[in-house]
């Protein structure tokens, strides 16, 4: 994966509502955050893959992101 598409990746969970990335179970998350960057950019099959593996390696942490910022607002 390069650079750019990782700046992509992370902008979208930024901008994707908190109560998504806390709610949802991690498959449906997975899912639901790669059609909205395979909704932004053409992905060849191999890149699915790895940031499929990427995000779920990644969970946690966008998880708890999602929760310090439903903390501070």
């Amino acid at each position: 994966m390069n650079a750019s598409t990782l700046r992509q990746l992370w902008s979208l969970i930024e901008n994707t509502q908190t109560n998504i990335l806390l709610e949802v179970n991690d498959t449906e998350l997975i899912q639901q955050l790669l059609k909205q960057l395979e909704n932004q950019k053409l992905l060849s099959s191999e890149e699915s893959k790895v940031i499929r593996a990427y995000i779920s390696s990644r969970l946690p942490l966008i998880r708890d992101l999602a929760m310090l910022r439903r903390g501070c607002t």
